[in-house]
């Protein structure tokens, strides 16, 4: 790894992967969401349990996941996670019915994290060596929403291209058609990204066992420990406030079609270029992160938030028309993805020992990522229960109260650094 070369190609690799296996459970649901339960014959309810089932799996596979990433070869684990993903996507074009939704998606919570997610984090680590870590993790978020928003492109251009005479002249069966191939897209770049891992990372683990030999022995010990940081929790919480948003944002299509009366194919290019402010927002916010501060700038990121959702939650109509919602999205967008590319940058401003990096991860993540299970439910059970915008205003209303318990603890985080700091000083 020692050469340019393989480096930019082992990076390139993580980047393909870190995005290939999350498109089957997250592109195919925030893109197409209004088609997917059309074709499906779902309830909006009925596929955030189904999305529930993931998270509730994930939680459990992020703790476990640590031990197997220090044990078993990383291109065995990433290839695997990939082709097993792939295979979860064949399922999924048969179209199963509620049952069958909530299976593979319980599955994908398996196969996306267990043998993934870890392992991910540490390859890019290990690629980064000492001097480098703020340029790993920026490439790997840079690198993946510009996969994301390329793909998203892709696909929405050849679903809209499928229907010449407008959606609603469609017939249900062409519309599952298309959303088959959709589905069968994104399944093989999933299987053929596996293949790239599978040769990139070749020999990736030499010189790596002596981390892994004290890792297992240690890790209770860790755990207590960093348990015990406040800015471990802090952070945490930034964490869970920002991935709510961040989840939220599968609901926009249809948040744009059932709320606002806008076409199903207007509302996926308005998510797409949502998407489109990912790479932009991570690479830029980290840039002014390590410039002005990390919590800093969370704190500026959740106050666009809170400008975002109350606007989307309580000017109902007033903000109806297909470019206001456009331009609120895009500030939706700079927010969370630039969240993105911040809170994991947290572990070095809050000076949580190297050592304990891993296991600080693990315990932020099994916290942070807990929207995973709550809030495709939730928002499928508000949506539901308040047909039209009135649903959508109660999710946003809820989403709002998120992004301020959020913005204070990224202040306090930020009040935290600065006593540390002046303390160090003085």
């Amino acid at each position: 790894m020692s050469t340019p070369w393989r480096r930019a190609l082992v990076i390139f690799s993580l980047i393909c992967a870190g995005e290939a296996i999350f498109t089957l459970p997250y592109h195919v649901t925030r893109f197409f969401r209004p088609t997917f339960l059309e074709v499906f014959e779902l309830s909006a309810t009925q596929l955030g349990v189904a999305q529930s089932a993931y998270g509730f799996i994930a939680m459990i596979a992020y703790f476990f996941g640590g031990p197997l990433a220090d044990r078993f070869e990383p291109r065995l684990l990433l290839a695997s996670s990939l082709w097993a993903t792939a295979l979860g996507g064949v399922y999924l074009a048969s179209f199963p019915d509620v049952f069958g939704v909530m299976l593979v998606w319980g599955f994908f919570g398996l196969t996306s994290i267990l043998l993934f997610w870890a392992t991910l984090i540490k390859v890019t680590r290990t690629w980064g060596g000492h001097e480098q870590q703020g340029m790993a993790y920026g490439l790997l978020d840079f690198g993946r929403g510009l996969i994301a928003a390329i793909l998203a492109s892709v696909g929405v251009f050849v679903f809209s291209s499928a229907f010449p005479l407008g959606y609603d002249e469609a017939t249900l069966t062409h519309k599952g058609a298309v959303l088959k191939q959709v589905i069968y897209g994104y399944t093989t770049v999933t299987a053929a990204v596996g293949v790239l891992v599978w040769f990139t990372l070749k020999g990736f683990s030499e010189g790596d066992e002596k981390s892994n030999q004290h890792s297992h022995s240690q890790f209770f010990r860790q755990v207590k420990s960093v348990i015990q940081l406040k800015v471990v929790w802090l952070q945490a919480t930034v964490l869970v406030c920002a991935y709510t948003s961040y989840k939220a944002f599968d609901q926009y299509a249809l948040f744009a079609v059932r709320g606002h009366g806008i076409d199903e194919i207007d509302a996926a290019q308005i998510v797409t270029i949502g998407a489109w402010t990912r790479p932009i927002a991570a690479l830029l916010l980290g840039v002014l992160g390590d410039r002005w501060g990390i919590s800093r700038m969370a704190l500026v990121c959740f106050v666009l938030l809170i400008i975002s959702h109350s606007l989307f939650a309580f000017t109902g109509t007033a903000l109806g028309s297909l470019h206001m919602i456009l331009l609120n999205t895009l500030v939706t967008g700079i927010a969370i993805f630039g969240l993105r590319g911040l809170y994991f940058g947290l572990l070095e401003e809050g000076q949580i020992p190297l050592a304990q990096t891993g296991t600080a991860v693990g315990v932020v993540s099994v916290i942070g990522f807990t929207p995973d299970v709550y809030v495709a439910a939730v928002a499928g059970f508000l949506i539901d229960q308040s047909p039209g915008l009135l649903g959508f205003q109660h999710l946003f209303g809820i989403l709002l109260v998120f992004s301020v318990v959020g913005a204070i603890a990224a202040l306090q985080f930020l009040k935290h650094v600065q006593t540390r700091n002046n303390q160090t000083t003085a």
